[in-house]
């Protein structure tokens, strides 16, 4: 059996604490054999850079996936086109990017690959089919095990792909929300899958910015040049999905939300 725990989308420095804080816990309770995050949020709230990144790979966290604010941050590129270094933006962008949309990880005998995929519903960036993106992969990779981030606003593209690719991947994660969905299930055909993983950030938030700044941002009609306010300390949720894969029938058998808040205190 393949145990992993995926990390919803860190958000800023309150999020990376509480990973800090929290992750050894449930690394002891689950013995994983992978530690995935979604990092697109790690640094103040939008983007990355290095030494966020090391900073959650020194706490356990062994690989990371994004999103569409993969480059909002200085060196980005450089990161991302680091073939040793454990991370991969959505695969399906129709113009050349930096880094990769997938990567293989070895796990005993095992050959898993992480995708990254980006819904086009409600995303302005210029991007292929995400389904026509995984067919592609699919076709190229053969004898492996698929889990997938998919980075999207929209349900029920999110349960479109993952009942499309039902049987045929592993698991699908949902990100990008920062709102924890209560259908962590396992689909017909084995497929692990859940809406959306939740974040982990400021929990007295609006998906883990200040209320004050996004009440301001409804108000002046979605106008607002403030940049993200997120406080240190405080309450943290985190939030995450744990699975448990037969490396044999390459199928989910077991999938779990992890739904805890946090007491950052300094």
């Amino acid at each position: 059996m393949i145990k992993i725990i995926f990390i919803a989308d860190i958000v800023g420095k309150i999020g990376r604490k509480a990973v800090a804080e929290y992750l050894p816990k449930l690394k002891k309770q689950y013995q994983p054999d992978l530690v995935i995050a979604n990092a697109e949020n790690l640094a103040h709230g939008i983007g990355f850079t290095r030494k966020t990144l090391d900073e959650m790979r020194e706490v356990g966290v062994d690989f990371f996936t994004s999103g569409n604010h993969a480059w909002k941050k200085a060196g980005s590129d450089e990161v991302l086109d680091d073939k040793n270094f454990p991370i991969i933006r959505p695969d399906n962008y129709a113009d050349k990017r930096s880094g990769v949309g997938y990567r293989a990880i070895k796990i005993g005998v095992n050959k898993l690959i992480v995708v990254n995929l980006l819904g086009q519903v409600f995303i302005t960036d210029d991007l292929l089919s995400p389904f026509q993106s995984m067919e592609k992969v699919l076709k190229k990779e053969k004898e492996a095990i698929f889990i997938v981030d998919f980075h999207g606003e929209a349900t029920s593209e999110k349960i479109a792909f993952a009942q499309y690719f039902n049987g045929k991947i592993a698991a699908v994660i949902g990100t990008h929300t920062h709102v924890l969905t209560a259908d962590a299930r396992i689909l017909s055909s084995g497929t692990g899958f859940i809406t959306d993983a939740g974040m982990v950030g400021y929990y007295d938030s609006i998906i883990g910015a200040d209320k004050g700044q996004i009440f301001n941002l409804f108000l002046s009609s979605g106008k607002s040049s403030k940049k993200h306010d997120l406080p240190e300390v405080g309450e943290c949720l985190f939030n995450g999905v744990y699975l448990e894969v037969d490396e044999k029938s390459a199928q989910t058998v077991k999938i779990k939300a992890i739904n805890k808040v946090i007491n950052i205190k300094k």
